[in-house]
């Protein structure tokens, strides 16, 4: 009987002490739980999405919950803006992808990839990371469909051209400024280009071509140097560089960089100059009509891209409009050059 007893004691203790081991076991997991703001014309946000968030949401599974939100939808562009003012995200580090994980800020598709693994590491290891404390994000969570996936969300979505131009209204309304300029010196020239309206002052600012171009040429290596080596870009006071450049349109055709295109441009008008102010008086008409023609394509190609950030990208890079600016002036100056070489050549004749 008191073997008996002890026995039934025994059991008791044993199914005492294995308790905590079963609550511990249906305890609810850690969870990580972020926030991944994007554009859908971002290349550095396709690159997140892709390819960098599927292998660590295939690795743990529910335990990284990543809600995505567009910052080309209205909601999307003032929760952003939301999140820059709660965590105090200063301008050269504003753009997208930007990913928001407990105190923690990352942005670009280099800064993602190498501090989120040891983010969620570390966050699991101390009980998991709630979702980010950010103004107006627990109403658009609420409104997410029971079971819907966190990861999936809003990747489809399309802004209208308001959208778009009202995410970066005053530097979009600078963009529209230029533009309009740029089409009034283009309807200008062209109105212009077959009257003798030369003076001898026409020669004497030849050496603004040069000025110019140098000028244009650190612009256009400062932006190869951001899309190339995909950093964020020192912005204005107005605008969004880092969109701009984070989008597709950056690119051209998806493989030569807008920025080394400027640089090749600008390095071009140099030598042309040069060998227009070289004793070269049997290739000079020649040489002038290909700066002319160079700095009209770089001026069309400009006027096309300055209409993009407005209109299509949704946001306005104001080191793109200097080396517009510069590129619409050179186009002037060439244009009175070849007119200039047009007048002697005919005089001489």
């Amino acid at each position: 009987m008191i073997r008996s007893r002890n026995t039934i004691f025994a059991i008791l203790i044993l199914l005492i002490s294995l308790f905590p081991l079963a609550a511990a076991g249906n305890a609810q997991a850690p969870v990580i739980r972020a926030v991944l703001f994007y554009s859908d014309s971002c290349p550095h946000c396709l690159e997140v999405i892709d390819n960098v968030l599927p292998p660590l949401v295939d690795q743990y599974g529910s335990q990284l919950q990543i809600h995505g939100i567009n910052t080309y939808s209205e909601i999307g562009n003032t929760l952003y803006g939301n999140a820059i003012q709660a965590y105090g995200i200063p301008q050269e580090r504003q753009g997208v992808p930007t990913l928001v994980v407990g105190d923690s800020v990352l942005v670009g598709s280099f800064e993602i990839p190498d501090q989120l693994p040891g983010i969620i590491e570390q966050g699991l290891e101390n009980g998991g990371i709630d979702w980010p404390d950010i103004p107006g994000l627990e109403e658009i969570m609420s409104e997410t469909e029971p079971g819907e996936e966190e990861n999936n969300s809003t990747l489809d979505h399309t802004m209208t051209v308001w959208e778009k131009f009202t995410s970066d209204l005053y530097g979009n309304i600078l963009s529209v400024i230029v533009l309009l300029g740029m089409i009034g010196v283009l309807t200008f020239t062209g109105i212009n280009l077959g009257k003798d309206d030369l003076s001898d002052q026409t020669k004497t600012k030849d050496w603004l071509i040069p000025v110019l171009s140098l000028l244009g040429l650190g612009v256009a290596g400062y932006l190869a140097y951001v899309e190339v080596n995909q950093v964020e870009a020192i912005c204005g006071p107005v605008g969004n560089c880092n969109t701009v450049q984070q989008s597709t349109y950056a690119m051209l055709f998806g493989i030569l960089p807008i920025g080394v295109l400027g640089v090749l441009g600008y390095l071009v008008i140099i030598i042309l100059w040069l060998a227009g102010n070289l004793d070269l008086e049997a290739w000079q008409k020649t040489i002038n009509a290909l700066l002319w023609i160079v700095s009209m394509v770089g001026f069309l190609f400009s006027v096309y891209l300055t209409f993009l950030e407005p209109f299509v990208i949704g946001a306005t890079c104001l080191w793109c409009l200097s080396s517009a600016v510069i590129m619409t002036i050179m186009f002037l100056l060439a244009t009175q050059k070849f007119k200039r070489s047009l007048v002697i050549i005919t005089e001489e004749s």
